[in-house]
């Protein structure tokens, strides 16, 4: 962890994240989706360059979340409600108190941008910066890499551009497999200006950019155009 952020953490609270670490690197050991422990390591590091700019926040609460972020996920865990069950008995043998475990929850059920399709959910400061270092995570060249990796995984083809990218989607629909180029324009483009706070708005225009760049050049070379 990073040290200010440690300052800002008791001896308990650092004993709980390091046994939380070793709790979702377990439940994420067999992830080939892109959501896996090297995901949410660079999640954390981004809420914690988020944290020095947001000291209003509550840290605690901010890694905590962004370490569990993806644990009660559909797209990586197969039984849902086992996952949450799961979770709550472990975060309550961790002794952390009930407040800040409605909050954790609050956090991690509704942060995601499927959830966030039809509704703008509500969320604290605390889940703000989660979601905008979860979202950052998801630009750039490193969400070039894990979009065609998910892409992979879920035997999405590339591209094919008889295909046209999907508008007005919800929960339901955006769960239906695409190409993985359309899923540049159906989420990945739109993500710059859904950021929550000013760190996270910052960072996304360079990273937004290079998706930018990235696929015009891919459609380029698709059709054979602009080589010389």
């Amino acid at each position: 962890m990073n040290n200010r952020i440690n300052s800002q953490l008791t001896p308990t609270q650092q004993c709980i994240i390091l046994n939380i670490q070793s709790f979702v690197r377990q439940k994420l050991a067999d992830d080939f989706s892109g959501h896996d422990m090297a995901h949410i390591e660079r999640v954390v590091k981004l809420a914690q360059r988020i944290l020095k700019h947001e000291p209003n926040a509550n840290y605690f609460i901010v890694v905590v979340s962004a370490y569990l972020h993806d644990v009660i996920d559909e797209k990586v865990v197969a039984d849902v409600d086992q996952a949450v069950r799961e979770l709550l008995t472990y975060l309550k043998s961790q002794k952390i108190n009930d407040d800040e475990i409605k909050t954790i929850f609050d956090i991690i059920d509704n942060m995601s941008y499927r959830k966030n399709l039809t509704e703008k959910k509500v969320l604290s400061l605390e889940g703000q910066i989660v979601q905008d270092a979860d979202r950052l995570d998801a630009l750039g060249a490193i969400g070039i890499g894990r979009t065609f990796y998910y892409g992979g995984n879920k035997h999405n083809i590339m591209y094919d551009p008889n295909i046209p990218p999907r508008t007005l989607l919800d929960e339901n629909s955006y769960k239906q497999p695409s190409t993985v180029i359309n899923h540049f324009y159906e989420k990945l483009f739109l993500l710059k200006s859904m950021m929550n706070t000013d760190t996270a708005k910052k960072i996304a225009l360079k990273r937004h950019k290079f998706l930018v760049d990235f696929v015009k050049i891919f459609e380029d070379e698709w059709y054979g155009e602009n080589d010389f």
